[in-house]
């Protein structure tokens, strides 16, 4: 194991992460900028669009039980990675652990450009000056969460209330619509437009509204920061994926289908159009402005990610040990430049207008890199469940069942391109599991191996 005796061994274990901050934590990573751009997508499919959502909600559940019940027998730090490396041992745990820390840094770079493309349609200047903006965002959010966790939690549970205003909004607006024409703006369940019915329909609406819930293990990572992890994690985890569920189910649904298709369809910004359209151009811009603020603290919640990760790989011993010390507040900062470094570059190369095209594959990267470790984690929650390591109902082994189903279904609508850079990806890491695991100590691989 990496040496922890480092002069802040104190600090490294402080919980500054209470039940609120670790809810804005989960609530906060999901709702991003997704949310105000997913009824574009899902307003030619119609009803199915909605009929998708409760296939992802039902999906993403499973997959939230999976992991608060883990986290309530391993309240450990890295969260995918201590569980399959409790389950299948060191090199799978590291496996699990790259490909979360790929999806971090790559997808933040999406979450990056959602922040400030809202604030580029109020004030056209920034767009010539974009990725400078962009870049002193991303590394003035780094230091933010340099400075500590609990400041970093601050600022999540207050972007989190600041994302719910405009997403009410929506809401109410909608009910007022639907009963003050008895719903007879609503399209009916099966109309001519909708490109898609039946289960066909109801597959790429849940292939789309997918990626909206990744993000949902965002309090396991830094769970030696949180206040009785053991429980708080859990309830966090749970609680925050359903209420984001409703949140989707009801605000991007309302739009998809209130809005005439073809509008929804061609709109950068259905949800600010929708408000728009009934509440005139000042609440159209309102909408915009708090889509940035959305995509800012769920940038915010995703660094925080990106820098615990690979601190908790190096304290496992299966990253550079250097890695794994505290600055004197307790933070990683080490790791978090490192993260950060990454996302810089992909960030760079993002912005030229011949990589447009990979900007657009990156996403679907992101997305395929976090699903894995789902898969894996749910088989881990079985593994640990047959032996005892795990404390759970008889509920736990059908729906892990259903979680690792549920997560290679993803996998597979993602595609062999993304798939297969995935595994490219994953490959670039074997070589430092290896170079790491020689440059410990002997004794350290009996210490690190699963128990029973």
């Amino acid at each position: 194991m990496p040496d922890d005796s480092s002069p802040q061994p104190a600090t490294a274990q402080r919980r500054v992460l209470g039940f609120w901050m670790c809810l804005a934590l989960c609530v906060g990573n999901m709702i991003g900028s997704g949310v105000f751009l997913l009824p574009a997508s899902l307003a030619p499919l119609g009803w199915n669009g909605v009929f998708g959502w409760f296939v992802t909600i039902a999906g993403a559940m499973c997959l939230a039980y999976i992991f608060a019940t883990l986290a309530r027998s391993l309240p450990r730090a890295g969260g995918p990675y201590a569980y399959t490396r409790e389950a299948f041992g060191p090199m799978t745990g590291f496996l699990v652990a790259w490909s979360y820390w790929i999806s971090l840094w790559v997808g933040n770079v999406a979450i990056a450009t959602g922040v400030v493309a809202p604030l580029s349609t109020l004030i056209p200047g920034i767009a010539e000056h974009s990725v400078l903006i962009t870049c002193a965002m991303v590394w003035a959010l780094i230091g933010i969460n340099c400075y500590g966790a609990a400041t970093a939690g601050r600022v999540q549970v207050v972007t989190t209330l600041l994302k719910f205003l405009p997403l009410a909004a929506v809401i109410v607006l909608a009910a007022i619509v639907i009963s003050g024409d008895g719903g007879a703006s609503l399209p009916p369940l099966r109309a001519e437009d909708i490109q898609l019915t039946g289960p066909a329909g109801i597959s790429a609406a849940a292939a789309l509204t997918l990626w909206a819930f990744l993000g949902l293990e965002s309090a396991t990572v830094p769970a030696e920061k949180v206040e009785d992890p053991a429980r708080t994690i859990g309830r966090a985890t749970l609680i925050g994926t359903a209420l984001t569920g409703l949140i989707y189910i009801f605000a991007c649904s309302s739009v998809a289908l209130l809005l005439p298709p073809e509008e929804a369809a061609q709109s950068g910004a259905p949800l600010a159009d929708f408000v728009e359209l009934h509440w005139g151009e000042g609440a159209g811009v309102a909408i915009a402005l708090f889509a940035a603020i959305s995509a800012f603290g769920a940038l915010n919640g995703w660094i925080l990610l990106q820098g615990e990760m690979p601190w908790a790989m190096a304290k496992g011993g299966v990253f550079p040990a250097w890695l794994a010390r505290n600055s004197a507040r307790g933070t990683p900062v080490r790791a978090h430049l490192v993260s950060g470094a990454l996302l810089t570059i992909v960030l760079l190369m993002n912005y030229s207008r011949s990589m447009a095209d990979l900007f657009k594959f990156i996403i679907l990267l992101a997305t395929t890199a976090s699903l894995v470790p789902y898969f894996f984690v749910s088989l881990a929650a079985l593994r640990l469940r047959a032996r005892g390591g795990v404390t759970a109902t008889a509920l736990l082994p059908p729906i892990a069942i259903l979680g690792a189903v549920y997560s290679l279904w993803a996998i597979w609508g993602a595609g062999v391109e993304a798939v297969g850079w995935w595994f490219v990806l994953l490959a670039l890491g074997v070589p430092i599991y290896f170079a790491t695991r020689r440059s410990a100590p002997a004794d350290e691989a009996a210490e690190e191996a699963p128990v029973g």
